[in-house]
């Protein structure tokens, strides 16, 4: 399939170009450490003992310093719902960038993987050349308190090796518990050790703390390499002939300061004359420098997000949808969020730490305060939340007016975050496919939709929604069918276009009804031919960008990815937008 320079970089170039940047940037920092430790002459007492073990120790400790600082700043969720929303970021890539902040999380995460690994065997290597080459001239620039010493000392009983032993228990536990597998099979795993990151950070602080490696302070007053008259040194350098008579073997006594020194020795670009010895001082720890920042504002906004999320919801109304469907209607005093956000839910009842993410499928607007969500019960979050909201209730539907409200569990709601559904009313066209429950973020956007259409940029809609059984078409059946209606009513059919398809057949008979009469006619059997479909709104809207929008299963994506980068003969260029919670 022919692909489309234009729309590749609409879509992936962009994303290659930064990673191709990012590779870039911190192969860049790893090498120009490495050569100013193995080259500056304020380390060439500490490289002769470590070797490129210094080097490289160094060199990635600057990678891992970097991408340290910057992982921390894709998780702040309130600075970019504010970005997100702000008026000064009018650019619709700029807003399409910060939707890759969880890619970038990912990005740092790996390269923080990689090179704690180099930092690790090169300090492994360090500690052996510790302890074999003891300076016993120099002492104070040693880590081991005499030759041969246990290198395992090095690491268990001082205060740099035991925090980067925890350190790099805690970081595998992080990293394996973030595969995709466990991620899927126990999300409570990834959730309780993703947070151990702030155990991680400390011992960081502590970790660079320790001062063990250290640097020349006067190298003018005493040159590396260079020949110190106070000492004898006979043993171990070859003093030229112009000098014997002023080194008698039995002289103790130092070298007098006033005597002339011929000066074709002191010219000599490889013999200089130090006049003290050399002096070594512990680098201040400049990690401090790198995570101070964003670990600040991220524990600010933490904080922001705790007093604001500290007042439970009042839910209002709780309705048990087929397919094991939960829809959760709440209130919240000075609630605001926009179509396409998403808020994370927590429960303490249900769990004291855990929380999760729901996107809003109807948001308050100014006749109503009432916000909502749907979530599938597929955990034990999911289970437990819904055991306490039903109380094993029987009914299907459940829908209580306030005054004879149950008692539900106190329920707290952090956010609204923002998501690239945003956007979505943005385009003049766009197209959107979801699913089975991936029709949430949809569900916001189809509600503000049928309150008012025509405040947004937003000209025609094209609803895609692939089910497995027909019984999912219940769960925003109604107000499909609204919508439908009003732009009928409103001489509009054509402003959305709706496509239901059954991958599975058994109970189709099941929807048909005077209810849903409007949805029978756009109920499909099978899966999308989604080449067709993309060719056939290429040709209606010529030479028009398409904003497109996916939440479902990955081999959905996937093909649409792919078709949004693949050229047409109409001009159409497909913009390609996928749902990420971070």
């Amino acid at each position: 399939m022919a692909l489309s320079w234009r729309s590749w970089m609409a879509n992936e170039g962009s994303k290659h170009l930064f990673l191709f940047f990012w590779l870039s940037l911190n192969v860049w920092l790893f090498g120009k450490t490495f050569l100013l430790y193995n080259q500056g002459l304020q380390y060439y007492y500490l490289h002769q003992m470590l070797g490129l073990g210094l080097c490289v120790s160094r060199a990635s400790a600057s990678v891992l310093n970097l991408n340290c600082c910057l992982v921390l700043l894709p998780m702040c969720r309130v600075l970019l719902a504010f970005l997100r929303g702000s008026q000064k970021v009018a650019s619709k890539k700029t807003r399409r960038l910060i939707d890759k902040s969880k890619t970038f999380h990912v990005t740092c995460g790996v390269t923080i993987c990689i090179f704690s690994v180099l930092h690790v065997a090169a300090h492994l290597v360090n500690a052996l050349n510790f302890s074999e080459n003891y300076n016993e001239e120099f002492v104070t620039l040693n880590a081991a308190n005499y030759r041969g010493e246990d290198p395992r000392k090095l690491l268990f009983a001082t205060v740099p090796g035991l925090t980067g032993v925890i350190m790099v228990l805690v970081l595998f536990l992080m990293c394996t518990a973030s595969t995709y597998a466990i991620r899927v099979s126990n999300y409570d795993i990834f959730w309780y050790t993703h947070n151990l990151f702030f155990v991680f950070y400390m011992l960081l602080m502590l970790h660079v703390s320790g001062g063990v490696l250290k640097y020349q302070t006067n190298l003018e007053e005493h040159p590396p390499g260079c020949f110190n008259p106070n000492k004898t040194l006979r043993q171990n350098l070859t003093v030229p002939k112009a000098f014997e008579e002023l080194f008698p073997e039995y002289t103790t006594e130092p070298f007098p300061e006033d005597l002339p020194v011929p000066e074709p020795f002191v010219q000599n670009s490889f013999m200089r004359v130090c006049s003290e010895e050399p002096k070594f001082q512990s680098h201040f720890p400049e990690t401090w420098f790198w995570i101070s920042g964003p670990l600040c504002l991220y524990c600010v906004e933490r904080l922001y997000r705790y007093i604001r999320s500290n007042k439970p919801v009042t839910i209002t109304s709780v309705i048990s949808h087929p397919s094991n469907v939960l829809e959760v209607r709440m209130v919240k005093d000075d609630f605001e969020a926009r179509p396409g956000q998403y808020v994370i839910l927590h429960c303490p009842r249900v769990s004291t730490l855990e929380s999760h993410p729901f996107t809003l499928t109807m948001c308050p607007t100014d006749t109503k305060a009432t916000f909502g969500v749907h979530l599938k019960v597929v955990g034990d979050w999911t289970e437990r939340f819904r055991d306490l909201l039903l109380l094993h209730s029987n009914q299907d539907t459940e829908i209580l007016p306030i005054f004879q409200q149950r008692r539900y569990p106190k329920l707290y709601v952090d956010g609204p975050f923002g998501s690239p559904f945003e956007e979505s009313l943005n385009y003049e066209v766009s197209l959107c496919v979801a699913g089975g429950i991936g029709v949430t973020p949809f569900a916001s956007i189809l509600n503000t939709l049928l309150d008012g259409w025509k405040c947004y940029k937003l000209r025609r809609l094209y609803f895609i929604w692939v089910c497995r059984d027909v019984e999912s078409f219940r769960w925003f059946a109604d107000l499909l069918c609204m919508l439908h209606n009003k732009l009928w009513q409103e001489n509009r059919p054509d402003y959305i276009n709706i496509q239901l398809y059954l991958s599975q057949t058994d109970g189709i008979q099941k929807i048909i009804g005077e209810k849903y009469q409007a949805l029978n006619s756009r109920l499909l059997i099978g899966r999308p031919r989604w080449k067709l479909l993309f060719d056939d709104i290429a040709k209606c809207n010529r030479r028009k960008t398409i904003g497109v929008f996916c939440c479902g299963p990955s081999k959905i994506s996937k093909i649409l990815h792919k078709l949004s980068n693949s050229s047409n003969s109409y001009g159409t260029k497909f913009e390609y937008n996928k749902e990420s919670f971070s």
